[in-house]
């Protein structure tokens, strides 16, 4: 009896021994650090802008209400006379605000001239997709000055804004690039570690960007008619032995 009670309790020192291998053996292996690599990917691509917005804002002056309204009236007519001429049909052109400004109101009324006491500001929007035609007739505003009109001195030089509204069309072949772009810098650190590129661990595909396709220090971005979109992506890929 003595001897079974002798074999079971050295089967049963066996069996625990055995079983702290095991355990001890997965915890080594799940102490293994896995060996990663963070990489970023750029796509870039250029664009031309699909829509335009032109504010033409112009102003008429005049001793008394009704003549500054006739002379802003005939601004008004010389600007559409004007963008007609340019191709651009009334549905490309829309009223935003007419203001009138009585200067014998103001602070220093005494310094008013008579002839100037009423100034009426009127604010033409030109919106069209045919961006090239908008950019053509903005170079060729001198012509309304020679017709008397007088533009307001915070939009004079504006000059028309231009934006692309086409990226989700680009956002599939530009992801995919940037990513192709993020595995070939994973391999080229692969490479030089002695290891090979593994699945993808975790991936954040960034924020797109239109930038001027030109970048001019001071510039205002939207002035430009070509632009730029950018991505770039940040992607952690496993390293294989």
């Amino acid at each position: 009896m003595r001897i079974i009670y002798l074999l079971s309790a050295v089967i049963l020192a066996a069996g625990i021994a055995g079983g702290g291998w095991f355990v001890g053996t997965s915890l080594v292996e799940s102490r293994t650090p896995e060996r990663t690599v963070t990489v970023k990917g750029l796509a870039e691509q250029m664009v031309r802008a699909d829509l335009g917005f032109w504010p033409v804002k112009f102003v008429a002056s005049g001793p008394d209400l009704e003549t500054a309204r006739a002379g802003l009236e005939a601004s008004e007519q010389a600007v559409r006379m004007f963008l007609a001429e340019q191709g651009f049909v009334a549905d490309d052109i829309q009223v935003q605000n007419i203001t009138v400004e009585d200067r014998y109101a103001g602070y220093n009324p005494a310094a008013v001239p008579d002839d100037t006491r009423f100034v009426l500001t009127e604010d033409l929007l030109v919106t069209t997709t045919e961006v090239d035609q908008l950019a053509e007739a903005a170079r060729s505003v001198a012509d309304l000055l020679r017709s008397g009109v007088v533009f307001s001195s915070d939009s004079y030089s504006a000059g028309p804004s231009f934006i692309f509204t086409g990226i989700n069309d680009l956002k599939g072949d530009m992801l995919t690039e940037a990513t192709a772009r993020a595995r070939e810098a994973a391999q080229q650190f692969a490479d030089a570690s002695n290891a090979t590129v593994g699945d993808i661990k975790t991936a954040n595909q960034g924020v797109f960007e239109i930038l001027p396709a030109v970048e001019i220090p001071n510039d205002r971005a939207e002035k430009q008619i070509d632009k730029k979109v950018r991505v770039v992506t940040t992607v952690t890929y496993f390293l294989e032995d």
